[in-house]
């Protein structure tokens, strides 16, 4: 055993007997960060306009802040941005994380000086827990890929900004900077083939032995040495062992995975996002991910299937119960109150409580992370109807994650005309660049040919209406879904045309 994994595996057990005093205390340790939480921002403008200083308990919150998303926080944040201080936080935040907006462009999220340290803890002890309950730790003598955004970093009004993993990548600790990959050049490149293809160049010869990012962005990796090296990616790092990812639901990618890798290697799931590190799976056998409830966040919950109601019940954590679907909302050292993230969640465990990621709480599409949104494709929708002079019926869109003749994945579109299109390869063409003008996700997956373009399948006359009417649901208040993140709603919609 080298001096650093002796080290690893020290610092491994330090930090998880740490970590239990919040992890066996959990309720105590939310109640402690909700009053350091109002505390610090009673001065704020938020602070004042809300009535912090009136804030004793969770119920005065809940009567005082209402829940937002982010198109409710915007003319907060928009003061932010013009340089105002201490609007939702003491001072200015350290960095805008910017991601793709949904009704008003970019949206630029907070990130403080308060905040941002949790985001390396958390990752870090994901890695250090996995240490401690596996006893693996030779990988860290080895060389470790973080596939992520460009570290380059722009400004606006003093304050920086970047993509979330563009600015995590500032954060890598010294004594991971000589295993880190790829180099910090290869890292810079914007256009995502040519940093791929460079990537590749960097570390096929190299001992990999954990790789990180998002599976759909990996996966073209992996095709990629694959390609270059005509061996299974598990021949070509043999002691390449842990698999780290977030972002997307892995299990659509797993057969494909253990395809290109040829044999089975150890994951960790972990829940971050530009707003919060939220959990990390703590144990290899549970898929759940454990909450982290000392990180600088106050949760609160909302029954998914209740939250269009009008007053939805808010719960804390103190109240959650198994199995139930629930709207995530946070408030963060950060400056987000009563903040919408959209995730809903469940909940596998109580004590510790550990969580999975369910889906959205609106309809939408991210099986390769670009969230593609309801409004994006009715826009791009109409948008194509317009230019091409044709009707719908209906339509409803789905991914194809894993299509035939190993071409790339795509978003299939499930149209029923009323009147076709002179030219559906325009009309296809016109649906995806609307799209992609509208989600810089889906454009940049598209241009980093991640995805390929859109496909249109044609539906015959009633489909739509006979699905509803096999499932009792036609007429009435009852309405098509739009975006699936799944094949469910595509394959019965073919099955009806094609019968």
């Amino acid at each position: 055993m080298s001096i650093k994994s002796f080290a690893a595996k020290i610092l491994a057990r330090t930090v998880y007997n740490k970590n239990q005093a919040w992890i066996e205390n959990p309720i105590q340790s939310q109640e402690k960060v909700f009053h350091s939480l109002v505390k610090s921002a009673k001065e704020t403008a938020f602070g004042r306009d809300h009535g912090f200083d009136q804030i004793k308990n969770y119920e005065d919150f809940k009567q005082r802040v209402p829940i937002r998303d982010y198109e409710e926080l915007k003319p907060y944040v928009d003061r932010i941005v013009q340089g105002e201080h201490s609007v939702l936080w003491p001072g200015l935040p350290y960095y805008f994380a910017k991601t793709s907006g949904t009704t008003s462009g970019a949206k630029y999220i907070p990130i403080t000086k308060e905040s941002m340290p949790f985001h390396i803890k958390a990752a870090r002890d994901a890695i250090l827990n996995y240490i401690h309950q596996t006893g693996k730790v030779d990988f860290v003598d080895g060389k470790m890929i973080f596939l992520q955004g460009s570290p380059i970093l722009t400004e606006k009004n003093g304050i920086k900004l970047g993509r979330l993993s563009g600015i995590v990548a500032h954060y890598v600790p010294s004594y991971l900077q000589k295993n880190r990959m790829p180099s910090w050049e290869t890292n810079c490149i914007d256009d995502w083939e040519t940093k791929v293809d460079a990537i590749v160049e960097e570390t096929i010869q190299e001992d990999m032995t954990v790789i990180s990012g998002i599976p759909s962005w990996v996966q073209m990796y992996f095709e990629r040495i694959k390609q270059k090296s005509s061996k299974d990616v598990g021949e070509v790092f043999k002691n390449f062992n842990l698999f780290i990812y977030g972002g997307v639901n892995f299990q659509p990618y797993r057969a494909k995975f253990k395809q290109l890798i040829g044999r089975h290697v150890d994951s960790i799931e972990l829940f971050p996002a530009s707003e919060g590190f939220f959990a990390y799976q703590d144990l290899q056998k549970h898929a759940g991910m454990l909450l982290l409830v000392d990180a600088g966040i106050f949760y609160e919950f909302v029954e998914a299937d209740r939250f269009f109601e009008d007053n939805p019940t808010r719960i804390p954590l103190e109240s959650v119960q198994l199995g139930v679907n629930y709207v995530m909302i946070i408030s963060t050292n950060a400056g987000l109150w009563g903040y919408n993230l959209g995730d809903t969640v469940v909940f596998t465990s109580i004590k510790p409580y550990r969580i999975t990621v369910s889906g959205r709480i609106k309809h939408f599409i991210s099986a390769f992370g670009e969230h593609v949104i309801a409004k994006e494709v009715e826009q791009a929708m109409k948008t194509a109807l317009d230019s091409c002079k044709a009707t719908v019926n209906e339509f409803s869109v789905a991914p194809q994650i894993t299509p035939p003749s190993d071409e790339l994945p795509y978003h299939q579109w499930l149209i029923e005309f009323e009147n076709p299109p002179n030219d559906l390869d325009l009309f296809a063409k016109i649906l995806d660049e609307s799209v992609q003008e509208q989600n810089s996700y889906y454009y940049d997956l598209i241009q980093g040919k991640v995805l390929q373009p859109l496909k249109i399948h044609c539906l015959s006359k009633d489909t739509f209406k006979n699905l509803m009417k096999s499932k009792g649901k036609l007429g009435g208040q009852n309405k098509v879904q739009r975006l699936a993140n799944d094949r469910k709603l595509a394959e019965e919609l073919l099955g009806i045309s094609n019968s």
